[in-house]
């Protein structure tokens, strides 16, 4: 059996977090725990019938937690601004922002309703959307903004050419496409908010591998099964053979968006071998992520792509 691995998550009352892709998985343990600190935890999901469950199984853990599920699909251009002036209009700061949700792999290219290729457009383009909207409330609340990325993205490139993959499809590249992407915004949000005072600090992180839901079967997504990937996952995990646990790849994300000591414009993860599971700490930023040059010019491109300009001052 794998061994324990936890770590201290400070108080947080009178903080309000949104966790992404808080339904299930690492999201759901991210956003039990941020609850169990004391902050009040807004958890934007698709589907509101498993949005309810996992707000039940958080309320039976910790007794009082302060939840509010709101709707978002992130592959929707139109429903992340309707999160976003739901928010507004609460006029509530926000003080934690934890991009987590993601799709992986489907076997054949498919499209948001924006007409973007479906990884690239939920993993990156959404997030990237919704921070920018939300952006007022995250400067009022001089807010940390965690970006889940990928051990995908320790290789790999942005296909500049053909960012959309619409000539010859590759799932697992425009998989690590999309994380390259996230992780270069999450880069260039910290210098930005650095520039030009917004008071944010961004910082990135990843999970290592464990037995979530990405390779599992998900109709939707055109996989009828399981894939072998995931079968293996959960075997080793269970065995505590060199990958992770839900529990503990949750972790690195906790790290970045909580432990005081974590830095802006780093990156945390597992410690173990090739990263893949262990205690989380801070480690060299991938090859793919180190270019502030493609950083700026994924920003640019973000920005053409969604219609949502952030303000330089």
């Amino acid at each position: 059996m794998p061994r324990t691995i936890d770590l201290t998550v400070p108080d947080l009352s009178g903080h309000r977090a949104l966790v992404t892709g808080a339904s299930d998985g690492m999201g759901l343990r991210i956003a039990a725990r941020l609850a169990a600190a004391g902050a009040e935890v807004i958890m934007p999901v698709r589907n509101p019938a498993k949005g309810e469950k996992a707000a039940a199984t958080i309320r039976a853990q910790v007794p009082g937690a302060a939840l509010v599920l709101r709707s978002l699909d992130l592959s929707s251009l139109v429903s992340v601004t309707a999160l976003a002036d739901t928010l507004l209009d609460e006029g509530r700061p926000l003080h934690l922002l934890i991009g987590n949700a993601g799709v992986m792999t489907p076997p054949d290219r498919q499209t948001t309703a924006d007409g973007f290729e479906l990884q690239f457009g939920t993993n990156h383009l959404g997030h990237f959307a919704l921070v920018g909207r939300l952006l007022p409330l995250l400067r009022e609340g001089r807010a940390r903004v965690t970006s889940q990325i990928s051990v995908a993205a320790r290789s790999g490139r942005i296909n500049w050419d053909d960012h959309n993959w619409e000539g010859r499809y590759d799932g697992q590249r425009a998989y690590s496409q999309s994380k390259i992407a996230y992780g270069l915004f999450g880069l260039e949000l910290e210098r930005r908010s650095a520039a030009h005072g917004w008071g944010i600090t961004s910082n990135l992180a990843h999970p290592g591998v464990a037995p979530t839901s990405l390779l599992a079967a998900r109709p939707e997504l055109g996989r009828s099964a399981d894939t072998t990937s995931v079968r293996v996952i959960r075997a080793l995990s269970v065995r505590g053979i060199l990958l992770g646990t839900v529990e503990s790849g949750a972790l690195p994300a906790l790290m970045a968006a909580t432990d005081p000591a974590s830095r802006g414009g780093a990156l945390y993860g597992p410690r173990g071998l090739g990263n893949l599971g262990g205690a989380p700490t801070e480690h060299a930023l991938y090859r793919p992520l180190r270019s502030a040059d493609d950083a700026g010019r994924v920003w640019e491109l973000s920005e053409r792509l969604t219609g949502v300009s952030f303000p330089d001052a």
